[in-house]
């Protein structure tokens, strides 16, 4: 399933680039986060995240890795994770940039495909899920970026 949206942020661009590159940050608005932990700084880290699909919890360990940084217009990120009975991977494209008023449009776009039980679930609740879970991560972002 693919994925797409844009947001404008009341902020430089190098503080978005700053704040969405940092995997500490990010987690701050990532809704469902447990936990995330650093293995190669700017390239590689793990994270512990739950997401609900209708009445269903699952919790998901998942490998991310930046594939592609072009610092500070362009990133690309790679995530595969686990849960019981089923897997997701992830590819995820973000693009900055600046406004003539100093503002920052955020362009993005994933690529997501999940296996196992919770597949046929995914498939129906993906579009409106994403849609909550990417708007709750954007007006947190922008709480933070816009202050």
């Amino acid at each position: 399933m693919q994925f797409e949206g844009s947001v404008q942020i009341k902020a430089p661009r190098e503080k978005v680039w700053t704040f969405l590159t940092d995997p500490h940050a990010v987690s701050q608005c990532a809704p469902g986060m447990k936990s995330v932990d650093v293995i190669v700084p700017e390239k590689q880290f793990k994270v512990v995240g739950g997401v609900s699909f209708g009445s269903v919890q699952i919790t998901f360990d998942t490998d991310v890795e930046l594939v592609e940084l072009d610092p500070p217009t362009h990133s690309k990120v790679k995530a595969h994770g686990t849960a019981p009975g089923s897997a997701v991977d992830v590819t995820g494209d973000m693009f900055l940039s600046e406004n003539p008023d100093g503002s920052t449009q955020l362009k993005w776009k994933a690529d997501v495909s999940i296996a196992g039980t919770i597949a046929s679930l995914a498939s129906r609740l993906m579009g409106p899920v994403t849609k909550k879970l990417s708007e709750a991560f954007f007006d947190c972002l922008k709480g933070k970026l816009e202050a």
